[in-house]
């Protein structure tokens, strides 16, 4: 498969091209706004200041950059008939539509997290909370101090996965007011602490027990090796959709 890196002058860009050929792939293109730097980092590929500007075919798009471009990035792929591996988080009502109309042109994969790990905890809390139904549940995040949203892609889609099975649950995020925990509630708490690279625990307790499932990336290049691998999924599907982490966990089985 052959990639274009969309955020290549970012923290991940050295560790998916890195990826990307350890597996066996090819880097198409390189593009980033801070074009010069990117340039720098990665010489042996062509390198674009904008995705409108990129005349390299490819098989996909990596997206590891901000939800900014989210928009122009997606019209792009629509428009050469790309499918995308989009990973950036924090997109807002507009890009969110965007992101659900691209889905019916091209194939496009979306998720919070590209760790596989991460992937398997949302499972595991799926099960845990169907099994202790009257459990308070808390969710804690830890991302390095650099990080711009909050809370994490992630911690809200492992609120998603506690919703999936409790409908009444309800969210409060960073709990900041006087009184009683409501039954419903489900905490989200967020840190931000040096250069964490990221940790996510959901801590289920009934009274009587309680449970941790906890995941912690200690490299980046976690992210980088999901990404290239859901890059390949995407890459690899015919039909337009917006593919998810459970839906390559799927086809890993």
């Amino acid at each position: 498969m052959n990639f274009i890196i969309h955020g290549a002058a970012g923290r991940m860009g050295g560790n998916l091209i890195a990826s990307v050929e350890k597996n066996g792939h090819t880097v198409a293109a390189c593009v980033d706004i801070l074009y010069a730097d990117a340039a720098k980092k990665h010489p042996d590929y062509p390198c674009f200041a904008s995705i409108s500007d990129c005349d390299v075919p490819a098989d996909c798009i990596i997206d590891f950059s901000n939800h900014v471009t989210t928009i122009p990035l997606l019209g792009y792929a629509v428009s050469h008939k790309i499918p995308v591996m989009l990973a950036t988080t924090g997109q807002t009502e507009e890009e969110k539509a965007a992101i659900t109309a691209a889905a019916e042109q091209i194939p496009l994969f979306r998720a919070a997290n590209m760790s596989l790990g991460i992937a398997t905890l949302v499972s595991l809390v799926k099960t845990a909370v169907c099994m202790f139904p009257d459990a308070d549940i808390e969710i804690i995040e830890k991302h390095h101090n650099q990080k711009l949203d909050v809370p994490s892609g992630t911690a809200l889609a492992l609120a998603d996965a506690v919703k999936a099975v409790r409908e009444e649950a309800d969210f409060v995020i960073g709990r900041h007011e006087n009184g009683k925990r409501r039954k419903e509630e489900v905490g989200i708490h967020s840190l931000r602490l040096g250069g964490v690279v990221g940790e996510h625990e959901v801590i289920i307790t009934t009274g009587n027990e309680t449970i941790s499932l906890k995941h912690e990336a200690h490299s980046r290049a976690v992210f980088a090796d999901g990404g290239v691998m859901a890059a390949a999924y995407v890459a690899g599907q015919t039909a337009p959709g917006l593919y998810t982490m459970e839906d390559l966990v799927a086809a890993c089985r």
